[in-house]
């Protein structure tokens, strides 16, 4: 079976984990999403992840979760684009999450990048999560 939009499955997988308090989440791999993984532990929403080695010829992403006082560091991750309809915006233009409290995952053509980090390099691209 494909999948038609495997960012969406990643966030909603880390979506139900959170909500069930779990230690950590696994699912199949690629580099968007542990692109867009390293952002979240590089803006610490995350503790760790590891990319494990092949496993019926496919590599498993591993994301150890991040509590707080018993409660989930994020406290909401929604999906901005999707396949029907793609959202993509210039540095100027990529919104803010909850007045700069929160992050908005952008795919550049730098890489994958927080919208801070966007706004900075001065390059727009397609909005994958916003993160709070």
């Amino acid at each position: 079976m494909t999948m038609s939009d495997p960012i969406a499955d990643l966030l909603t997988r880390l979506r139900n984990s959170l909500a069930r308090q779990k230690a950590e989440v696994s699912m199949p791999a690629s580099k968007v999403k542990v692109s867009l993984v390293e952002v979240l532990k590089q803006e610490g929403y995350v503790e760790d992840y590891e990319v494990s080695g092949e496993q019926n010829g496919k590599r498993t992403l591993t994301i150890k979760l991040k509590y707080y006082e018993g409660k989930p560091v994020i406290t909401s991750i929604d999906r901005a684009s999707r396949p029907g309809l793609r959202q993509y915006r210039g540095a100027k233009e990529i919104p803010a999450v909850k007045r700069g409290l929160g992050i908005t995952v952008v795919s550049t053509p730098k890489g994958v990048m927080t919208d801070r980090a966007a706004r900075r390099a001065g390059v727009g691209g397609e909005l994958l999560c916003y993160v709070a």
